[in-house]
């Protein structure tokens, strides 16, 4: 069994630990988000899988650590802190930001260390190859936070509470600057299946962009589309537990 040493705690949450798992479930926050978002996953997965929520810096209780510069970054300490989970198969499944990130992840895995993982999960994101120019981290505070509402991915409490949003909002710019700085660099394909999801009303990638992701791996691709936005997942649970679950049986 894996031990945490104090480094690690701050970075790995296990909701429901799960020490006899067969399989790892690491979770991949979007921009702003935190490993919370991942508690229903965590809750909801059966026994066989061990889920690993990420806690980026710079929120909640890591609120007084800078905030990663670059998802280049952000993904070389993510490596780092996974490598010594990497003993049995690895799941990696991020939501919007946290796709790229997990789409770096897993190429780090592979290139430096050998370590293929058994499936990506790329959700709400558009392939890598598939840039916008886009500058939400440019806006003043209330831009931030009208971009937030039209995502509908933060309760409406929240983002009304003066005190919560201003604690909240440098690392909500930091991931979005992150995010939309990102610059893929041309490489090797993924040697691992990689799963698109998508709302067929999301904002931020139409289906052909998340379809895209296709062009990112020499195995396996299958995409899955939802109805609804940005956020789609949270209103199928059911069915993207199951996708997780399936293909986690699978490893």
């Amino acid at each position: 069994m894996t031990t945490l040493t104090e480094h690690d705690r701050l970075w790995i949450r296990r909701y429901h630990p799960r020490p006899d798992a067969a399989v790892r479930l690491v979770c991949l926050p979007h921009a702003g988000g935190s490993a919370t978002f991942y508690h229903p996953v965590s809750a909801g997965m059966p026994a066989s899988v061990d889920v690993l929520a990420v806690q980026y810096p710079g929120r909640q209780d890591r609120r007084t650590e800078p905030c990663a510069e670059s998802i280049q970054e952000l993904a070389d300490q993510v490596t780092s802190v996974l490598l010594p989970w990497t003993d049995r198969p690895l799941l990696l499944f991020g939501h919007s930001m946290g796709a790229t990130l997990g789409f770096e992840v897993a190429r780090r895995l592979e290139r430096d260390h050998g370590v293929v993982a058994h499936a990506l999960f790329a959700s709400a994101r558009r392939a890598p190859s598939c840039p916008r120019s886009e500058s939400v981290h440019l806006r003043d505070d209330d831009g931030l936070v009208e971009e937030m509402r039209r995502l509908s991915g933060t309760d409406s409490a929240i983002l009304d509470d003066v005190e919560l949003i201003r604690m909240a909002l440098p690392a909500i710019r930091a991931d979005y600057r992150a995010a939309e700085t990102y610059v893929y660099e041309p490489g090797p394909n993924l040697r691992c299946p990689v799963v698109a999801l998508v709302g067929d009303d999301d904002p931020k990638v139409t289906v052909d962009e998340a379809r895209a992701w296709s062009r990112h791996t020499d195995a396996s691709f299958e995409s899955h589309v939802f109805r609804g936005g940005h956020f789609y997942l949270t209103s199928h649970q059911r069915q993207v537990l199951g996708l997780l679950a399936e293909t986690a049986a699978r490893a």
